[in-house]
């Protein structure tokens, strides 16, 4: 594949099916990651239609911070997860849309995590929300065993210098998107990351529930791809070849 987005709410663009299909003739393919346990059921039946798409089993914490999902969620959740290779988008919010619920947030992922860890699939993949609580995000990881039996990626990384370490040293993943590389703090993750740990992102859209194009998704895949480069000396066409084989592997997609 010439791209693959690790981190994109394709279901909550209204044209979602085009975007994929379009992406597919381009040699792109897309990891879905939903906001709720009822929007990865419909989204599953949505893109059972494109096999360039891989779609997450979700609970975003913004969505248990505002009320809008609660304990039926978490419980459906769990049991989509024990059979979902894929799951995402999960994890803690300590920031200001999310710090208030920060305890609620933190029970809901530890019960989630231990569903994955108890019933471990091989090739799990989990996307990983992580805003100021990376510490805690691997507390639970570590704490559930969700880390030993899946691929755990943290998605628009943001956190200390010692938080990503702790990370890699865990074996975590991190998807890089713009907003990432728009940091001073977010340039210098992405040229002292290991390369075997380095995927591209776009967390598209930024107006969710509006419809979107494929360009947007290529321009930025491909800005993130060529600013990583820069940033690391290195070719962006061979550092795209590794990247894109890496993420092809991880959604078991053909490279």
């Amino acid at each position: 594949m010439r791209f693959v987005d690790m981190h994109v709410h394709l279901d909550l663009m209204t044209n979602g099916v085009e975007v994929a299909r379009a992406a597919q003739d381009l040699g792109m393919g897309l990891f879905c990651t939903t906001v709720t346990p009822n929007d990865a059921v419909a989204a599953r039946e949505r893109f059972s239609c494109c096999p360039n798409v891989r779609v997450g089993a979700g609970l975003h914490p913004w969505w248990l911070a505002d009320g809008t999902c609660g304990d039926a969620d978490i419980e459906l959740l769990k049991g989509l997860v024990a059979h979902s290779r894929y799951v995402g988008e999960v994890g803690l919010d300590a920031g200001k849309r999310g710090a208030a619920s920060l305890e609620l947030q933190t029970a809901a992922f530890e019960r989630i995590m231990r569903a994955v860890s108890e019933h471990p699939l091989q090739g799990r993949v989990i996307s990983i929300h992580a805003i100021r609580s990376v510490n805690r995000v691997l507390d639970i990881l570590e704490r559930s065993g969700a880390i030993a039996t899946s691929s755990c990626i943290l998605h628009w990384f943001s956190g200390s210098s010692d938080e990503l370490w702790r990370a890699v040293h865990l074996g975590c993943l991190f998807s890089i998107n713009e907003h990432m590389l728009a940091t001073k703090r977010g340039r210098e993750y992405a040229r002292i990351l290991p390369d075997d740990r380095l995927l591209l992102e776009t967390d598209a859209p930024p107006q969710l529930n509006a419809p979107y194009e494929l360009t947007a998704l290529e321009h930025s895949l491909q800005a993130t791809l060529n600013h990583v480069a820069d940033l690391r000396h290195t070719d962006p066409n061979s550092l795209g070849t590794s990247i894109a084989a890496r993420s092809a592997q991880l959604l078991d997609f053909e490279a």
